[in-house]
Parts: C-alpha cells; structure tokens; sequence
C-alpha cells in the first residue's frame, strides 16, 4: 500500500469475486426455476410464489451483512483483536435473530399471501412446502452470510466466491435429484428443489466455518472485549439497522412500481420485465466496485488515516467507477443488439419499446456509480442513517408516485423507464454534498 492509500488493483482484487458471487446468487435462482420449469406452470407458479418471500427474508440477512462487513473493516483496521471478534459475533447474532424472527412473521402470515396469491389449491399446498423447505436455507445463510462478511471485511472476498463455485454444483445435483426422485428417492417436486437449496447453503457455511477456523480461529471464539457485550450488540444495530430498512425500502418500491407497470399495454409491460433483470445483473459491476472501495475506506478510516490519503483514494476509486460503468453501458448495448436473437418472438412493439430503452441505458451507469461510491464511503465512516433517508425519500416522495401519475396519464413508456436514471439524478446531489462535507473523515472507531 501506497502513502496516498490502496491502488485501483486493491479495489479490483476485491470488487471482482464480489461481482461473480453477486452474479452466482442471482444465476442461482434462475437455475431452480429452469429446473422446476419441466414440472409445468403450476409448478413454476408454486416456486415463484413461495420464493418471493424466501427471497425477502435472505435478502434482509444480505443487508444487515452489507453493514455488519462495513463494521469488520473497520475493527480489521484498528488491529484490535478485540474489537475484530466482537464485530463478527454481533453480526452472527443479529443475523440469526433476524433469521428466527423473520421466520415466526412468516409462519404467522406467509399463508395468507400465499392463498391471496395462489390461483388453486395445489399451487398454494407446493408453495407452503417449498416455503418449509427454504427455511432451512434461511437458517443457514444466517450463517453463512455473516461469515462471508467477515471475510470481506478482512479483505478475503475470494473465499466467499469461492464458496459459491462449490454450492452451486451441488444445488443443481441434489436439486435434479429430490425434484424427480433418482436413486429410489420419493419425487418431491417443487420442495425438492427448495432442500436442494438447503443443502448448498449449509455446504457453503461448512466450508467458510473450515476456512475461519484454520485461518483465523480466534474470531469464532467468544471472550472478554473492549465493552459489555450487550453495548456492543446495541452499537453494531444502531450501524446495520438502516443498512436492513435502505434494502426493505427498496424491495418493496420495486415491487410497487412492478404492480403499476401492469397498467401499461402489454407491449410496454412485457418491454420493461424482459429489461428488467438485465439492468439488475449488469449493475453488480458498478455496485460491487463500490463496495469494495467502501470496505477499503473503512479499514482506511480505522487506521486513522490522514484526510489527504482518503481523499487520494477516492479520486482512484472515481476513476475506476467511471471505468465500470462505461463497461455496464456497453453490456446494456450489447444486449439490445443482441435482443433479437435473445428473444427471437417479440412482438414489433415490443421490440421497438426495447430499443426506446437505449439511451437511458447508456446514461444510467454513470450517475448510478458515483452514488454508489458516496453512498458506500459514508456508510464506512458511519453516516448509515442519512444514506436511509437518501434512498427512501428518493423512492417514496419521488420514483414510486412519479411512476403512477405516468402510467396514469399513458406516458411513453420510455419516459416511465427514464425515472430509474431521474431517480440517481434526484441522489446524486445530497449524496455528493454530504460527502464533500467531510464529516465522514473523523470517525471514531
């Protein structure tokens, strides 16, 4: 390391298994619902229904683990033993208790979701124990996800991807396994591809528990820290909390904005689902970059680094944000040339809708990284709860009635999709001025 902080090539030996575990996790459902597919609609109904919910409650764990590695680097930072342990075993523990009580909530309400949503009975009996099933994946990625956090707070992003090259085989196998009952197993169906789940998830905690255990064995111990362990505990919620509540916000304006596309025409509707998920996993580049310029920032911050190196630092990250999000927008071209052999049924309209798109598509990455890099760098020095109420006033005053006045008025559906990019205009100013202001520089750890 440099006087002037970490180079680009720290940044990119980081942020790259960050990318392709983001992109695994997302390839991950894709791969259980092609598996599901051959079992009929029903079937993929069932899965979808039951895994939106499991999907919710994993990605609250994913959130508070974005927090809790914030706050490792920064222990990872001090050099403090200590202070190191105790960010890992509050994490563990917040996330198993997230995982616990968002199970209970689900026990008492998923049913009623799942009836109000289910179109028979037999989807709604699948759901159910599909939804049964995932909660052992639940429970594991409690685990699992804190120690991925760990790892990447420690700057050993690698084994977590790695994690995945190992789980993601075995999803596959057992899932084909369970779902159609080979080797005089009982054929379960929808459930089996959930245990197939479940069986990575605890093979992946395995091998990130074998790994700390020779690398680090200390951290998975409990002993005598620097403040009473319910302090600590307190502390480490105050940082995650609204780290978890940006993530809920967030899933829940989607899906808001998601049931006001139906107004639109079918073309239209059809246009904005198939663009969809592509902008979700083209941007893992630019958001796990800034990620890990974020834990590179928080380690800065707990050496107690001079401000001229913080500074030198993020001028470096800029630069390569910019790089990455000239490398999405690429991708986001190369998809809509690609689009008529990608999906080659469309309908005219829908095509013509899909290449509306470009432009926005183009400008997006740009405004989108630089936020990404503020909100990531104030997050490291502390400020979680005003990057909150960035993203969710952003979403709620802003995205999700602006997104229902347009498709009331029967706007060009471009116009509908140009409030992504408004939105990361609408950010960008308090996100920058607060980073400018330089609070973030004195932290305290």
């Amino acid at each position: 390391m440099s006087r002037t902080g970490p180079g680009v090539s720290a940044i990119l030996a980081m942020a790259w298994p960050m990318t392709l575990r983001a992109m695994m996790l997302h390839g991950t459902v894709v791969i259980d619902a092609w598996l599901v597919a051959g079992l009929g609609e029903e079937a993929l109904a069932a899965m979808g229904l039951a895994a939106a919910i499991g999907g919710m409650l994993t990605g609250i764990l994913l959130a508070f683990s974005n927090g809790t590695q914030i706050l490792v680097a920064q222990s990872f930072g001090t050099g403090r033993r200590e202070a190191l342990r105790a960010a890992f075993l509050c994490g563990l523990a917040i996330n198993v208790g997230a995982a616990v009580l968002g199970l209970l909530a689900a026990a008492l309400l998923a049913g009623r979701v799942i009836d109000a949503g289910a179109h028979t009975p037999w989807i709604a009996d699948e759901a159910r124990r599909y939804l049964l099933a995932f909660s052992l994946v639940v429970l594991a990625e409690a685990v699992a996800q804190s120690l991925s956090a760990h790892l990447n707070g420690c700057g050993e992003t690698r084994r977590p991807f790695y994690s995945y090259l190992i789980a993601v085989p075995v999803n596959v196998a057992v899932s084909v396994v369970l779902i159609h009952g080979w080797f005089g197993l009982p054929a379960m169906g929808v459930a089996g591809a959930a245990l197939g789940s479940a069986v990575s998830a605890l093979v992946r905690a395995w091998y990130l528990v074998h790994h700390l255990r020779r690398s680090d064995a200390a951290v998975l111990g409990v002993g005598r820290g620097d403040t009473p362990p319910w302090q600590a505990l307190r502390r480490h919620l105050a940082f995650t909390l609204p780290v978890a509540v940006t993530f809920v916000s967030a899933t829940f304006s989607n899906s808001v904005c998601a049931l006001l596309y139906a107004g639109l025409s079918v073309t239209d509707f059809a246009a904005l689902t198939l663009i969809s998920p592509w902008v979700q996993v083209a941007g893992t580049v630019g958001m796990c970059w800034a990620q890990a310029a974020g834990i590179l920032v928080a380690q800065l911050l707990g050496r107690r680094s001079d401000p001229e190196v913080l500074d030198a630092f993020l001028r470096r990250a800029w630069k390569g944000a910019i790089v990455a999000a000239a490398a999405v927008a690429c991708v986001h071209l190369g998809i809509c040339l690609a689009s008529d052999r990608i999906y080659d049924d469309l309908q005219p309209a829908t095509r013509a809708a899909l290449w509306s798109f470009l432009p926005v598509l183009l400008v997006l990455p740009f405004p989108k990284g630089s936020n990404a890099i503020c909100g990531n760098t104030l997050r490291a020095g502390g400020d979680t709860v005003h990057v909150m109420h960035i993203f969710v006033w952003s979403q709620w005053l802003f995205r999700v009635p602006a997104t229902a006045a347009l498709v009331w008025l029967d706007a060009p559906v471009v116009w509908v999709f140009s409030l992504m990019l408004i939105e990361e205009i609408v950010k960008f100013p308090p996100f920058h001025l607060r980073l400018m202001r330089g609070r973030w520089k004195r932290a305290a750890f």
